[in-house]
């Protein structure tokens, strides 16, 4: 007789988790969300909405990790501010660079250290102060004992979203840092390395699967009260695209593609793509800012906050399709 060799669901822990988005897509792949760690109240109100599981609100200096659970995965899209140009490259100067220093003791806290580290952060995380900030990040994970596997992904090369959106993604196995001078093919490493980075795909769905169908509220149009509308009437042409308001003129996405989604679209009324309907041009509406991160028809939207804060969410999440796909490698492997 064949043992059932079934076991439970791995677990995972979630660090600066905003909406979830990170946790909604490891439970796509069969993980199990133990508890998560978010800061913000508004972002806690969304993620309340869409998940059960133990949330602690508050910042991240005040999470003892003698408190919290053992997890098989421990998560984080942690703060992108200190190594991005909108942070104005400070780098670890920040205290919102230390923050890094923050998961780094959550670790060591922890009754026993996760076997995988999943950590995302921006595109140019990578190059910030010459490249001295991320060989640092990965030495520090390397003297934990972690392999190091890292690479920089656009959503737009690996899902069907049509979203220009590259974030840097570093995935960890615990105590495998010199795996590739190991013979031994049997390591988590090992196993991943021949699963990372993903195949690429050839197209994405078209711009007008992510728009909602239903009638738009008339505070998402711009009319011809507005000073920018005549810039819009000459340059906007096309409905199968999406296109921006850059201030002093409208910038088009040849690509066909939505431009990276951002934590300050609404901010001022400024940074949230625009559209050609038939009813005239309009900014993406919240819903479909989580369209284009691939969130689910089904996620909540609270209707009790403000669109500026559903836009924020939307542009400081991830792309979930993507962390799905990765996750199910991740799952493959332990």
């Amino acid at each position: 007789m064949t043992k059932n060799t079934e076991t439970s669901k791995p677990k995972i822990g979630g660090l600066f988790s905003g909406v979830g988005g990170i946790e909604l897509g490891f439970e796509k792949s069969g993980f199990e969300v133990t508890w998560a760690n978010e800061v913000d109240s508004f972002a806690c109100t969304t993620y309340r909405e869409n998940f059960s599981h133990e949330l602690y609100e508050r910042d991240i200096k005040k999470l003892n990790g003698n408190d919290l659970e053992t997890v098989d995965v421990l998560c984080g899209g942690f703060p992108c501010q200190a190594f991005s140009v909108a942070g104005y490259k400070k780098g670890f100067e920040d205290d919102r660079g230390n923050i890094f220093f923050e998961i780094i003791r959550l670790v060591n806290e922890l009754e026993t250290k996760p076997k995988v580290l999943f950590l995302e952060n921006v595109k140019n995380f990578k190059s910030h102060d010459k490249g001295n900030t991320f060989r640092t990040v990965v030495q520090i994970i390397n003297d934990l004992g972690y392999s190091v596997f890292d690479d920089v992904l656009n959503t737009c090369d690996y899902t069907s979203i049509p979203q220009n959106r590259e974030r840097t993604f570093l995935i960890c196995f615990r105590g495998e840092h010199n795996w590739n001078f190991s013979e031994d093919s049997d390591s988590m490493s090992y196993r991943f390395s021949e699963l990372f980075p993903p195949k690429k795909i050839t197209s994405n769905k078209p711009i007008s699967d992510f728009l909602e169908k239903e009638d738009i509220p008339e505070r998402f149009y711009y009319r011809s009260d507005r000073y920018m509308y005549e810039e819009l009437v000459k340059a906007m042409k096309s409905e199968d695209t999406v296109y921006q308001w850059r201030r002093m003129y409208v910038r088009e996405n040849k690509s066909n593609q939505c431009p990276t989604l951002t934590a300050n679209m609404g901010t001022g009324g400024h940074n949230v793509p625009l559209v050609v309907t038939d009813n005239g041009f309009r900014k993406l509406t919240p819903r479909e800012c989580f369209n284009f991160q691939g969130f689910p028809k089904s996620f909540k939207l609270p209707d009790q906050l403000a669109d500026s804060h559903l836009y924020k969410q939307a542009g400081n999440s991830v792309s979930v399709p993507l962390i799905t796909l990765l996750a199910k490698a991740i799952k493959q492997v332990l």
